[in-house]
């Protein structure tokens, strides 16, 4: 089915996204409650920080910080100047073992669910856990070099991406100011650089993908009738040299990966960008407390299991940027949830 990619939708799908985003928070929760016994153990250690959390559990980081993230963003922790974590009343009265109104017994049906096991392998050894728990199935990153399976996921990202992107490209008209030329790295179906191109027609783009993704990219280019300002080229974004650009986008992209591989991006992209030239990351961001938003955080713990990755601060992309000598802007919102932000390069 073509698209008109210049007419923007009257609705905001975020209540139909949310069911698929927040699809694994619930067994995050109980693989914290009914493994773990976590909430007890923080009820008889309150003030322990995220560290000590880790030392005793044995949990990785990138896991910790989201499973804490859900726990805030839910109510039942608070931090406090010192970074030390506290049960809220709502926790320990519901969450912890012996208390007269204990909900552990709720959630025991699910205890032993294959995302479940997943989570509890998850949580210690930070790595990724077969595509939805499916036993025969790699992660997301080994999957994603299987044609079928990437052909299906893009088309997945490309369904809700013509409403991102068209309320993207909107949002940057006023941000773009002469600049011409798109490179949109990782831009899967290129759904992203097409909205952006119908709505600025001096834009050019070019988007970077790994094969098979990069064939398919092609075949929806041309679904669009965009292959003649649009180029796709084939790359390894980790090992491969990024062309130059004045407008570099990464749509949906640092979320898949851990904190190291994030940096690594954000400094390929400073290579890549001119003087003077605009970095756009469109994400769910979390607020920079980590105190929601809710269904950001529910959506992190579905990235947490998935993907080598999680949800991300604003001020967390910020501290890397301004190391890199970008001048960073702030957060804006779009559409379901999600926003972006920008840094100029000095």
């Amino acid at each position: 089915m073509n698209v008109d990619l210049t007419i923007l939708p009257d609705t905001d799908p975020a209540p139909i996204l949310r069911y698929r985003d927040r699809q694994y928070a619930a067994e995050l929760i109980a693989t914290a409650l009914l493994h773990f016994d976590f909430f007890s153990w923080l009820h008889e250690h309150d003030g322990a920080t995220e560290q000590e959390i880790c030392g005793h559990f044995d949990f990785a980081a990138r896991p910790a910080d989201v499973l804490l993230t859900l726990c805030r963003a839910n109510g039942f922790i608070t931090a406090d100047a010192a970074h030390g974590l506290h049960l809220t009343q709502l926790a320990r009265e519901h969450l912890v073992v012996g208390s007269p109104w204990f909900l552990g017994a709720y959630y025991a049906p699910i205890k032993n669910t294959p995302i479940v096991q997943d989570y509890v392998k998850v949580l210690h050894s930070g790595k990724p856990a077969h595509w939805q728990a499916q036993s025969d199935a790699g992660d997301w990153h080994e999957s994603m070099l299987n044609e079928s399976f990437a052909r299906d996921f893009t088309e997945l990202m490309n369904c809700r991406g013509i409403a991102f992107g068209q309320v993207l490209a909107k949002k940057l008209t006023p941000l773009l100011g002469g600049r011409r030329h798109i490179l949109d790295v990782g831009g899967g179906s290129g759904i992203y650089s097409s909205t952006l191109l119908a709505a600025h027609p001096a834009l050019r783009a070019t988007v970077l993908e790994q094969a098979p993704v990069d064939a398919i990219t092609r075949s929806e280019l041309a679904r669009h009738g965009l292959t003649d300002r649009i180029q796709v080229i084939r790359c390894d974004m980790f090992v491969d040299p990024w062309p130059t650009t004045d407008i570099l986008l990464l749509s949906n992209l640092l979320h898949d990966w851990d904190f190291p591989e994030v940096r690594r991006l954000l400094e390929k992209s400073s290579q890549a960008l001119e003087p003077g030239g605009l970095l756009v990351i469109h994400e769910a961001f979390l607020h920079n407390d980590k105190t929601g938003p809710l269904p950001v955080a529910e959506y992190s713990a579905l990235l947490m299991s998935i993907t080598q990755g999680k949800c991300y601060t604003h001020d967390e992309y910020g501290s890397i940027l301004e190391e890199l000598g970008f001048t960073v802007g702030s957060y804006q919102d779009t559409i379901a949830d999600r926003g972006f932000m920008t840094a100029v390069k000095k």
